[in-house]
Formats: C-alpha cells, sequence, structure tokens
C-alpha cells in the first residue's frame, strides 16, 4: 500500500521558498539557483518582501498574497521567525516543508524552545509534513528537484542517500560530483522534528527509482518505528548503514553484569541485524557496498573464485576474504581441464587463478567463464593489472559480456590509474560493480554474503513451536507488587538473590532456590536438610555483586564449615563495605556437575532500543572476557540460537574431549522465557543470572539480580512501549464456532505455521487460489511463504482459523489427527495506521460455514480497537460469497476495475462497532 503523506515532498508539482535573496552565496539565493539548474518542471516563487525577483523569478511578500496552495515551501528564514512562518505556511494549504534554518536545538536552551514552538505549530497542521529543520535539503534527480543549497550537481541513480549530518551529506555529494555517483533521493534530515527517518523510509519503499538505502546515522529517537519501516523495506531492497560513534563508551551505571557488558553500539549491531541492515564501518564502504548490492539483490553464498593476472593482488584479495570470513572457492577437476586448455603455458592450477600478465582479451574472459561456470564457485573477482601488453578495454567489454550471461555476480577490480580508467568505467556504465583495490572489491563482496545471510536468517523457518510460557501470576504479582523482603519502595530498587529467584521460578525457569537464615545454628540446621555441598552467600538485599565482598562461600561439605563460612563471610562484608546491612546468610544447594558449563543471561533497559537480551560466558570473570551477545526480545526458537551462536564459546556447549553436549533445548527455552518475563513486564528493567549452569540434562540459575523501577507501572495488554518490536498479540487468540457447531481458534499466524500455511495451500483448488491471490501458482515457495508468515504486528495482522480434531470421534479418519489450518483474513496497515487492505480465504473443505463472515468480523473488530479509519478489499466480480459479506458489513462498492475486480472500501468512523452481531 504506497505511503503517501511525503508525495508532496518528493515530487512535488510547485515550489515556494520562503526567505529567497538575490544575495550572492546566501541560502535563499543557493536554494533559488539549485532549482532553476535542476530544471525543475512546475512553477518556482520566491517569497520576500525586501526583494522584487530573484534569479528572474518576480517575487511575492508573503505566502498568502499567492492564490493558490504550493505543494512544497523551502524556508530559509532565521530561526526566531521560522514557527510563525510555519503556522502560515499551514493556514495557506502548504502540502510540505523543507526547512534549511539553524539555530534549534543544536544552539542549546533558546534553541530547544524555538524547537519546542516549531512542534506545537505542527501538530495544528497533521497533514503538511516537514523536514528539518537545520538540514541541507532535499534533491530528487528523477523529477528535477534539487531543493537544497548544495553546491553540486547530482546525477540520476538508484540508491537514495539519507544523511542525519548535513555536513556529511555535503562531503558526499562533492565526491558523488567527481566520481560520477548517482542518486534517486538525497535528504539531509536535520534534527526531525516532524519527519523522520522511519517516514523517510516508508516512503522510498515505494520509489521505483530506488533500489537500496544509504543512512548515516548518528542516532534514533523512535527506535520502534524505525525497526518497523526498516524490516518492511528489507524483504525487497537493502538498506546499508553507516552508524558513527561505534566505540562510545555507554554512560549507564553498572548495577549488574549485564549491565557492564552491553554497550550501546552492541545494541544497534543488534537492531541492524533483526532489520536486516547492512552496516559497515568505514563511510567509504558505503558505496561500494550500495554499488554490489543494487546491482545484485539475490542472496550469494561465500565461496568467491579469483581471476586475476597478476600475483600479488590475489594474495591481496585472499588476505581481505579471511578477514571477512568468505571461503576460497574449490574449483572442480572439469574446470580445472578446461583452463588447462585456455593456458596450455601454464597457470597457477588453484584459485585464485593467476594466468599471465599479458594474456589477451579473450582467453581472459573465458577464463572468467569457465569459473562462473563451476557449481562451487558463488561470485567471481576479475582482478587486472595493466601491464605492457594488457588491453584493459577490450577486457572491460569482453568481461561485460560474459557478466551477463551469468546470474552470479562478477566484481570486477580495475587497478591502476589513467590506462584502467576508460574500461573501470565501461564496467560501470554496463552494470558492473568495478572497484580499485582487491580490498574493497572483496569488502563489497563480504558485505554481499552478509546481507544475504541476515535475509535467511529473519525468514529462517523455526524448528518448533515456541513454547508455551505459563507463569504463577499470582506469586508474580505479589512480587512486582512489592510484597518481598525489600520493605523500601525506593526506584530503581535492586532485588535480593531469594526475592529475584522467586520471580525466575515463577516463569519456569530453573533455579537453586536460597533459605535465608539468621544465626550460624539456624544455617547448619538448613544446610543438613538439604543436603552437602551447599553455597553459602551474605544476605544484603541492596549489595548487587557478593564476590566483590567475599561474601560468597562454596563447596561447604559439613556443619563445622558451615559456621566458619557464616563467621567468614559477615568478617570480610563489614570490612569491605561497612556502610550496608548484613541481615544473615542464604544458604542453598551447592550444584557439582563436572559436565556444567556456565553462561551469564541477562537484560537491560537501552535508552534507545528499550529491553535488550544479553548471553555470555558466565562465571566471575564474565565482565573481563567480555564475550557476549546480544538481541533484541521477544525471541524465538531461531533467534534464541542465532544468539547462542554468535559466541566465541559457543562450542564449548557442543560434545568435545568426551564431554557431553549440553541440553540446548532446556538453554533456549530459559533464554525464550527470560525474554516473555522482560516483554510482559517493563517494571523489570535489568535482571542478571550468573552464572546460570548448563549440563546434558538440564538449565539451572546459581545466582540471580533483578532491578525494578517502580515508576514503570503495569502496561495494557497488547501494549509494549518497552520493547522495539512488537511482540505476538496472544491477547487476540480466542475460539469460535462455525455455523454447523465445529470449534475453532481464531489467533494471530506465527513464523512456526509456515508448513501448516503451505500445506492449506497446496490442498485448495486452482479456483479458490485465483479468487484470493489473483493469479496461480503451481506451488508456494519459501520465500513467498516467508512473506505471508512473518509479519511485523505492529502493521500486520493474518488472523488464521485453526481446526483441532477430536480425540474422539466415530469417524476415525479425523479422530486424534493433527491440527489444521482451514482459513485466514488479512489486514496490512499503512505506516500511519490510517488505513489498511484487508482480505480472507477459506480453504475449499471448510466453504458454506460462515467461516469468512466469522475471520472478516474478527478482522473488523481488531482494526478498530487499532483505530484505523478505512480499510480496502478488493475481490473478483464472480465472487458473490465475498460481496456478500462486504455489503452486509457497510463496505461500498468504489471502483470497478476492467471486468472481473471490484474494489470495496469501508469507512471504520461509521462503522457497526459491534461487528460479529453481523450475519454473513
Amino acid at each position: 500500500m504506497p505511503f503517501r503523506p511525503l508525495r508532496k515532498i518528493f515530487s512535488p508539482k510547485s515550489v515556494a521558498v520562503i526567505g529567497a535573496s538575490s544575495r550572492v552565496g546566501s541560502v535563499g539565493e543557493r536554494v533559488i539557483a539549485n532549482l532553476i539548474s535542476a530544471d525543475f518542471s512546475g512553477p518556482v516563487v520566491p517569497i520576500n518582501p525586501a526583494h522584487d525577483a530573484v534569479h528572474g523569478l518576480n517575487c511575492v511578500s508573503r505566502i498568502s498574497d499567492v492564490p493558490h496552495a504550493f505543494d512544497l515551501a523551502v524556508l530559509c528564514t532565521p530561526a526566531d521567525v521560522t514557527p510563525d512562518v510555519v503556522d502560515q505556511c499551514g493556514k495557506a494549504g502548504v502540502g510540505g516543508l523543507i526547512c534549511l534554518s539553524d539555530g534549534f536545538r543544536e544552539i542549546g536552551p533558546i534553541g530547544r524552545g524555538r524547537e519546542d514552538e516549531l512542534k506545537t505549530v505542527l501538530a495544528k497542521y497533521p497533514r503538511m509534513r516537514m523536514i528539518g529543520p537545520n538540514c541541507l535539503g532535499v534533491i530528487r534527480p528523477p523529477v528535477g528537484l534539487n531543493a537544497s543549497f548544495a553546491t553540486d550537481a547530482v546525477q540520476k541513480g538508484n540508491v537514495a542517500f539519507l544523511s542525519q549530518s548535513a555536513a556529511f551529506c555535503a562531503s558526499i555529494l562533492d565526491r558523488a560530483a567527481s566520481e560520477g555517483i548517482g542518486f534517486s533521493c538525497v535528504v539531509s534530515v536535520g534534527n526531525m522534528v516532524n519527519v523522520t527517518m522511519a517516514d523517510l523510509i516508508d516512503h522510498l519503499a515505494f520509489d521505483p527509482h530506488t533500489d537500496a538505502i544509504v543512512i548515516y546515522l548518528q542516532s534514533l529517537a523512535d527506535a520502534r518505528r524505525f525497526m518497523s519501516a526498516a524490516r518492511a523495506f528489507t524483504r525487497y531492497k537493502p538498506i546499508i548503514a553507516c552508524k558513527a560513534g561505534r566505540y562510545h563508551q555507554s554512560a549507564i551505571a553498572a548495577a549488574s553484569h549485564t549491565g557492564a557488558m552491553v554497550g550501546i553500539d552492541a545494541v544497534y549491531d543488534a537492531a541492524f541485524a533483526r532489520a536486516g541492515i547492512v552496516r559497515v564501518d568505514q563511510a567509504e564502504d558505503l558505496w561500494g557496498c550500495a554499488e554490489l548490492l543494487t546491482r545484485y539483490p539475490n542472496r550469494c553464498g561465500s565461496r568467491l573464485g579469483i581471476l586475476t593476472n597478476a600475483g600479488g593482488p590475489g594474495v591481496m584479495a585472499v588476505d581481505a576474504l579471511m578477514r571477512c570470513r568468505g571461503q576460497l572457492a574449490k574449483l572442480d577437476p572439469q574446470r580445472r581441464s578446461a583452463m588447462d586448455d585456455l593456458f596450455p603455458s601454464g597457470w597457477s592450477r588453484d584459485n585464485p587463478a593467476v594466468v599471465f600478465g599479458d594474456t589477451d582479451p579473450v582467453h581472459y574472459s573465458e577464463a572468467a567463464d569457465v569459473m562462473l561456470a563451476d557449481h562451487g564457485v558463488d561470485a567471481l573477482l576479475a582482478i587486472l593489472v595493466p601491464q605492457p601488453l594488457t588491453d584493459p578495454d577490450q577486457t572491460a567489454r569482453r568481461i561485460a559480456d560474459v557478466a551477463k550471461a551469468h546470474r552470479k555476480p562478477l566484481i570486477a577490480c580495475w587497478m591502476g590509474g589513467s590506462r584502467a580508467a576508460s574500461g573501470a568505467k565501461w564496467l560501470h556504465d554496463h552494470d558492473i560493480a568495478v572497484y580499485s583495490s582487491p580490498e574493497k572489491a572483496v569488502t563489497a563482496f563480504g558485505h554481499l554474503v552478509h546481507y544475504g545471510r541476515r535475509y535467511d536468517l529473519l525468514y529462517e523457518t523455526p524448528k518448533a513451536a515456541p513454547p508455551v510460557v505459563v507463569s504463577d501470576d499470582r506469586t508474580v504479582d505479589d512480587l512486582l507488587g512489592g510484597e518481598g523482603d525489600v520493605a523500601e519502595k525506593e526506584s530503581p530498587q535492586v532485588w535480593s538473590e531469594l526475592r529475584s529467584k522467586r520471580l525466575f521460578s515463577a516463569y519456569g525457569i530453573d533455579v537453586t532456590m536460597p533459605q535465608v537464615v539468621r544465626s550460624a545454628d539456624q544455617a547448619i540446621a538448613a544446610a543438613d536438610a538439604m543436603g552437602y555441598p551447599v553455597a553459602v552467600k551474605v544476605y544484603a538485599p541492596e549489595l548487587t555483586h557478593k564476590t566483590d565482598v567475599g561474601g560468597v562461600v562454596l563447596n561447604v561439605s559439613n556443619a563445622e564449615q558451615v559456621a566458619e563460612a557464616y563467621q567468614t563471610i559477615h568478617q570480610r562484608s563489614a570490612q569491605a563495605r561497612p556502610d550496608i546491612q548484613v541481615r544473615g546468610v542464604t544458604v542453598q544447594p551447592m550444584l557439582v556437575d563436572p559436565l556444567g558449563r556456565e553462561l551469564i543471561v541477562g537484560a537491560k533497559r537501552d535508552p534507545v532500543f528499550g529491553a535488550v537480551l544479553m548471553v555470555g560466558a558466565g562465571g566471575i570473570d564474565a565482565e573481563l572476557f567480555q564475550d557476549s551477545a546480544v538481541e533484541l526480545p521477544p525471541l524465538s526458537e531461531s533467534l534464541s540460537r542465532r544468539l547462542l551462536e554468535q559466541l566465541q564459546c559457543r562450542p564449548m556447549l557442543d560434545a568435545y574431549r568426551g564431554r557431553p553436549p549440553i541440553a540446548m533445548d532446556a538453554l533456549q527455552d530459559a533464554l525464550i522465557r527470560i525474554s516473555h518475563m522482560v516483554a510482559q513486564h517493563p517494571e523489570v528493567i535489568e535482571l542478571d543470572i550468573n552464572p546460570l549452569v548448563v549440563t546434558p540434562t538440564r538449565t539451572i540459575a546459581l545466582d540471580a539480580t533483578v532491578l525494578v523501577d517502580h515508576e514503570w507501572k503495569p502496561i495494557a495488554p497488547g501494549d509494549f512501549p518497552h520493547l522495539a518490536i512488537r511482540p505476538y498479540p496472544d491477547q487476540w487468540i480466542r475460539a469460535d464456532r462455525l455455523s454447523d457447531g465445529t470449534e475453532v481458534t481464531l489467533r494471530p499466524i506465527r513464523p512456526e505455521d509456515e508448513d501448516a500455511w503451505t500445506r492449506m495451500l497446496a490442498t485448495c483448488s486452482q479456483e479458490t487460489i485465483r479468487l484470493r491471490f489473483r493469479y496461480l501458482f503451481k506451488q508456494v515457495e519459501h520465500e513467498m511463504a516467508a512473506r505471508y508468515c512473518f509479519i511485523d504486528y505492529d502493521r500486520e495482522l493474518a488472523l488464521v482459523a485453526e481446526y483441532h480434531p477430536p480425540a474422539q470421534s466415530d469417524d476415525p479418519a479425523i479422530a486424534g489427527g493433527e491440527s489444521s489450518l482451514i482459513g485466514v483474513g488479512r489486514l496490512i496497515a499503512d505506516a500511519e495506521n490510517h488505513e489498511a487492505e484487508f482480505a480472507v480465504m477459506v480453504h475449499d473443505q471448510w466453504q458454506g460455514r460462515r467461516l469468512g463472515s466469522i475471520l472478516t468480523d474478527r478482522c473488523l473488530e481488531i482494526a478498530k480497537q487499532r483505530g484505523l479509519q478505512k480499510i480496502v478489499a478488493e475481490t473478483a466480480t464472480e465472487n458473490r460469497a465475498m460481496r456478500t459479506i462486504f455489503q452486509n458489513r457497510g463496505f461500498q462498492c468504489r471502483r470497478i476495475i476492467g471486468d472481473d475486480t471490484l474494489i470495496f472500501t469501508l469507512d471504520m468512523s461509521g462503522a457497526n462497532a459491534d461487528a460479529e452481531s453481523k450475519q454473513g
């Protein structure tokens, strides 16, 4: 569904420049000059009462003097008058604004006050959107728009460039002008008081001129909107981002090991991975990566073939390949034989394939063709070094022809200066990604491979349905309600180990439960009852790290040692921290398992992305080794597995040196349960389990800490403001009955439903498929299934009807059978949650039982809950059942497309709130 609010900024029919000037070098003069030189086809009107004309265009005193509304107004006005100018534009019906003015929050308190005033004015005109302030402007070469004060002309291209820094944007435009780099769009976003990165990504998703987005990012404000927009875009096109501040230290109070081990940049890495964004470290890598990804948007394997007419560059390429964890392809015997025939005088007989420096263009291109035909080669890097008898131009022409004959990526590296320049240009002009050095070429290839892996991971079908996380709600409510061992209501509040473990236990996570004792005799009695060995720890709820004060004694094996441990802990604690109140000790069973491995699992509240989960190598040295991985909740089976695979210590979880592997299913189950707890309870702002011991049979928490902020109130069902990604909306699960009394479950679709969804379509008639999808297909591929089963619950809803055969039945064919999906209703909303497309499909076997009506009513009910204002549906003219369903629910037939398609719309503001009372 097209995203329309920014259309008048990016494709305007008319432009006003408020603050236009004839003073050479001023912002107002530069903008007018750029609009004229870009050959903008619509009227351009300078507005300034102090001038009669600017660059030959007659000036108008104020925007209210113009008899018609402008699509776009560019503001070049002083900051102190800008809010009033914006108000005038709103009253005049201007569609969009680009505010180039500076002097807002970037200058301090006075500027922040102006920016707040600007936001207040813009809120009065919700249909008028503004980019800026404090920005360079917007450039749209495909429509001849240069609404900026940039000094460089911009060529047409297929990559959109979004920059959070005006200075960086200007430097890139200068480089692009000298290197012939083109753009579909350039936006300097400025302070983003109205139009955000998410808005821009959503708009560009439907731009036919944009094949990829390159982003220079410094920070984010609305992470949830950004994640949702990016995930929607990267389903079809790549986003490449350069995030400044990779090594900036997070200014957090390390209330736990987790807080100390998770920095801001690690969270950005995790968020980009979850959104399918490719991150590059250096600004110069942005274009090399974008050039390759736009030419080869399909996923690519990591096995690289290298063809070179010089040995040194081949070695350089291999070194770079190893750095980016690629693979050197192995040539099969058939291709080796073909290369022998091409070079009877000799070649390297391996990959890299080094041929003679004077190899002619015909033999060089034929060698490239042979290597690309090898099934073990995923992509080919062709390196050419100009030597005395080398012909770079003719070789480039032949290489371009070879590339067209293969679907695999062919990457060129034409090294040298003037002799290589024309050949490199020929390759570039014929859609071959070409680089000046082997390192740059291989780095770009690494990003291409990384993009493919990231995409596959995003839409990897989970191996199993998620565990049903059942918690002891009464215990959880009592704990989070304040009852427990902490009398104070300070916020944030660090819970004791006992209270923390009670919370984890309520979520089904295995723990060694401590017993609080106030004397040595009580400690001995507790240890005797538990059985030895035991662990004795200091009990001081406000103390986070017990080992820091010598407050932990392990492997206590008899009563005498218990008494000694009790005294020792009190003495050490009093000496190390005389300011804390030691309330006794805890005694708990000591887990002794030589096959166990120690991990740390935690969560923290990131200021940008909200709740974040961490897993790493555990124990007392966890912070020292810093072997950790980060992910955004909620976790699924595949996400929990990927989280563990990022660890350097991951191999220790497998079998090695006679030790059996750990119970991976139990570990992943614990991670998913912790994820669920963090998602459901925003009060839990930080938690830490260290160590979490994983053995071949179980996963158990030996020590735990929870940090709770009582300022966070429990949320309404289905609302998760502390999460960057909306979790599965289980509040929309309900049971229903068909007209014949058959019980079905209506619930949102899950990624785990891919197989069941595919089976449903495979057993539908071709007529049902045609009526739903408007075209026929023979079978469902994973690509298609992923689009329909892996959905963003912030924007989409696919409500499936699931039938569970009864355990006992007169019909033995269905008794105790497997559950199946029998229908789907789908809502896809626009980015502003204003309008949604609706579609419904019912399996042939279940048609005629009112299932279509039930799915429609339930989807309309949820649409109303989410505040959608308009529903649009498309159906075939001959689909009388769906036409009846729509008409009975107040849909209006607005358009007829051809002879066979009807478009129905429903105004939700006038829709019956009790949709379920409607009968189909």
